[in-house]
């Protein structure tokens, strides 16, 4: 029986400049060589929809990768590197238990469902300022509401969110790989630490922008009564606003980007809340913003195939929604096709995202309010690209549109 480094396998280079262009016709080269795996860089690749599903559920043989990417960006000894590898989603077993439990109450799919006035809301004041524009960067409006929806269930003010913005921006490339990058990683980190050590003070002061209790009351309170230390409460809230920042703004972006070149789908999301959602789920299937890194635990085997102890695997969830096996014609954007293989763009496991459900509803909302507020959207200009490895976007998406 090979091991993985016995295989001849293709060369998918996921962490080199250009890659992150036009992915999917690589994918569909690699998996012509080898079926279900390819070798990158940094580590091997899982290119099959179906292996990426059954081994993202592999808790027992398989943990988050934070030390990995840590070292793979010679972040030893770093600020960052230390955060990547004891924040929440960086944490396994019964350590990964006992933090989830404190913040899962506030993300059930009632506890989303709550929020839609806020998200509503949020959403409105931002199409108030920009929709009346005509010409707009679409990626920049849609990095202010995920963290501005997020800001207020923390109970944080959206008014710290331009100070904020370039940090949380630097934080969602933590895992592009590129050790070039760390300098910036470590200062943007500075800014969000000082930020909720701030935070905290305030409220624990008696600073609240409302009476209601919110997430930062939660948190604080786990503190106070030890369930928390008080780093991780910290760590938790810079996984919170950089979570809350990055990969729905991602979402949004990919769908505007998408429906430009369907109208009609466009059309209808103005007018059905209910459409939206189907139509947020075959984003999420067509194209979404994660890769998701693991390392392996202890040796296995799957599929015939030794994984020896600490092997690093990429899982693309970005792009295998598009796996020919897993969705008949997988390149055709039907909101209404049936959901037999349901996309990997929130993981599974134990570290499936948390603000699954949160993300789902803004993602609603949001699509539905700008769809009324911007009507006909076209390109405006050239778009530009996030690297492919970790949080993968576009960077720029200009627009024109006739106000709503």
């Amino acid at each position: 029986m090979p091991t993985v480094a016995e295989l001849t396998l293709p060369d998918l280079p996921i962490n080199e400049p250009g890659f992150e262009v036009d992915p999917q016709p690589r994918f569909a080269a690699a998996r012509a060589v080898h079926p279900w795996l390819a070798r990158s860089p940094v580590g091997y690749v899982v290119t099959d929809y179906f292996a990426a599903r059954d081994m993202l559920g592999m808790d027992a043989e398989l943990r988050t990768a934070g030390e990995g990417v840590v070292a793979l960006m010679k972040a030893e000894g770093s600020r960052w590197g230390r955060w990547e590898q004891e924040f929440i989603m960086a944490q396994n077993g019964a350590a990964h238990a006992r933090l989830r439990a404190v913040l899962a109450p506030m993300f059930t799919p009632r506890a989303a469902n709550r929020h839609r006035a806020l998200m509503r809301q949020v959403v409105g004041d931002l199409l108030d300022d920009w929709a009346p524009r005509g010409r707009i960067d679409f990626e920049e409006f849609a990095s202010y509401f995920p963290v501005g929806v997020m800001c207020a269930i923390i109970g944080a003010s959206a008014a710290e969110l331009p100070r904020l913005r370039s940090s949380l921006e630097t934080l969602g490339l933590s895992y592009n790989l590129i050790p070039d990058f760390l300098p910036r990683l470590e200062a943007a980190y500075g800014v969000m630490e000082d930020f909720v050590v701030a935070l905290v003070a305030a409220r624990r002061a008696g600073a609240r922008l409302r009476p209601e209790p919110d997430l930062l009351d939660a948190l604080v309170a786990a503190a106070d009564a030890g369930d928390l230390s008080e780093r991780e409460m910290q760590d938790m809230l810079i996984f919170l606003f950089a979570a809350g920042y990055d990969t729905s703004k991602n979402v949004l972006t990919f769908l505007m980007h998408h429906l430009m070149r369907r109208p009609q789908i466009y059309r209808r999301c103005a007018e059905d809340l209910g459409y939206c959602a189907k139509v947020v789920e075959e984003g999420l299937r067509y194209t979404s913003p994660a890769t998701i890194p693991r390392l392996v635990n202890a040796g296995f085997v799957y599929r015939d195939v030794c994984f020896p102890k600490d092997t690093m695997l990429f899982f693309p969830v970005s792009v295998l929604g598009r796996d020919p096996a897993a969705a008949p014609e997988p390149e055709v954007f039907d909101p209404d096709r049936p959901q037999e293989n349901r996309h990997l763009a929130f993981g599974r496991g134990m570290h499936i995202c948390l603000g699954q459900f949160i993300a789902r509803a803004q993602l609603e909302e949001g699509l539905h309010l700008i769809a009324r507020r911007m009507a006909a959207p076209r390109p405006d200009g050239e778009i530009g690209w996030r690297p492919f490895p970790g949080v993968w976007g576009i960077r720029g998406l200009p627009i024109a549109f006739t106000p709503g």
